[in-house]
């Protein structure tokens, strides 16, 4: 490879990225390094990362979210310096060593001459520690599901758990700066839970405007993973008022995504068409999307596990074993009432 030949990294940028693809498709436990490049796309193009701004993935893998936004950004340069300014202020961390070693290629490959990764944990230090000058503009991240830190981690934040989603979560409110703004990956768990996970949320969403939840369909991180998986869209500019929730459907046809069947960025375009541009003005409910008031929320326990209630079930489009496994179910359960209430009458009687 001829490092001087911009045609010549291009491509080798391209088959770097495919070979860490075929890493995912051929391990399991690569799936920890990747996710979906659709995904990505989306939430660096929602986010709308500028020139200047100082961007963080404080769990970069294999560097991802940081290489989407350096191709989000280069558009955006005038001169020289804005090239400097894109290498400066792209940075990442990673926990990692095999993982930090491929970001760091990865970031090389896509042209910048110094990339700002660090391996080290990003959870290591008490958050109430950190500085004015640590903070930044933007963190888009896709934090470990289902990982586990030992308790001495823990103990660096107000509320301490051994989930590392839950920690990231604290983490992202202090590391950004007032106005800044995130868009992160997490398991479903993070909308429903409640002791801990509540009290989180609570701090979220008084200190954060959580505008935009995405709701993605089943199978999107397959195979490495069924667990269910939303993106939260927050920034760092006051209490949210109200939550909107966007559902995205699977294409007609589908039940879930597969390793050989995976998700498409074009599948995002009904979103993005609704989101409404960078203030989100006009947004309507739909048979996708549909507002929660925080007072809904908080009557709730903070639970952000919210149904669509603008969607019913579309019984003429669902299988026919479905619909009459359904039925005897249904069936079933009347004839047992109905054993019941004869029981009861005649013990009654």
């Amino acid at each position: 490879v001829n490092f001087t030949s911009a045609d010549d990294i291009h491509t080798m940028a391209h088959l770097y990225e495919s070979m860490l693809r075929g890493m995912r498709d051929a391990a399991g436990d690569s799936g920890e390094f990747y996710t979906p490049r659709p995904v990505i796309r989306f939430i660096v193009q929602q986010i709308d990362p500028q020139l200047g701004e100082v961007v963080l993935d404080p769990a970069c893998g294999t560097g991802g979210f940081l290489v989407e936004t350096i191709e989000h950004l280069r558009p955006q340069v005038k001169k020289a310096e804005d090239l400097r300014s894109i290498d400066a202020n792209v940075r990442g961390v990673e926990k990692k060593p095999l993982p930090y070693l491929l970001g760091m290629m990865n970031l090389l490959l896509h042209g910048v001459q110094q990339p700002h990764i660090v391996r080290d944990n990003a959870l290591r230090n008490p958050i109430t520690e950190i500085k004015k000058a640590d903070r930044v503009d933007v963190i888009v991240t896709n934090p470990p599901f289902d990982g586990e830190e030992e308790k001495a981690i823990a103990g660096n934040f107000p509320e301490p758990t051994a989930e590392t989603a839950w920690l990231f979560l604290q983490l992202v409110q202090r590391r950004l700066h007032d106005g800044g703004r995130c868009g992160m990956v997490v398991p479903n768990g993070v909308l429903f839970a409640d002791g801990v996970g509540a009290r989180i949320k609570k701090e979220l969403l008084k200190h954060c405007n959580l505008h935009t939840i995405v709701r993605l369909p089943p199978g999107v991180f397959a195979p490495y993973t069924a667990i269910p998986t939303n993106l939260l869209f927050f920034e760092k500019t006051g209490g949210t008022k109200e939550v909107w929730f966007f559902e995205l459907p699977l294409p007609e046809g589908r039940k879930s995504y597969s390793k050989t069947r995976p998700t498409q960025f074009e599948e995002f375009a009904q979103c993005q068409a609704w989101w409404g541009g960078l203030d989100r003005k006009g947004r309507t409910a739909t048979d996708q999307a549909w507002r929660v008031p925080i007072a809904d929320i908080e009557t709730s326990g903070w639970n952000l596990d919210l149904k669509n209630p603008n969607r019913a079930d579309d019984l003429a489009h669902r299988p026919p074993e479905d619909l009459i496994t359904d039925l005897v179910r249904t069936e079933t359960d009347i004839l047992s009432l109905l054993r019941q209430i004869s029981v009861e009458l005649h013990g009654v009687q």
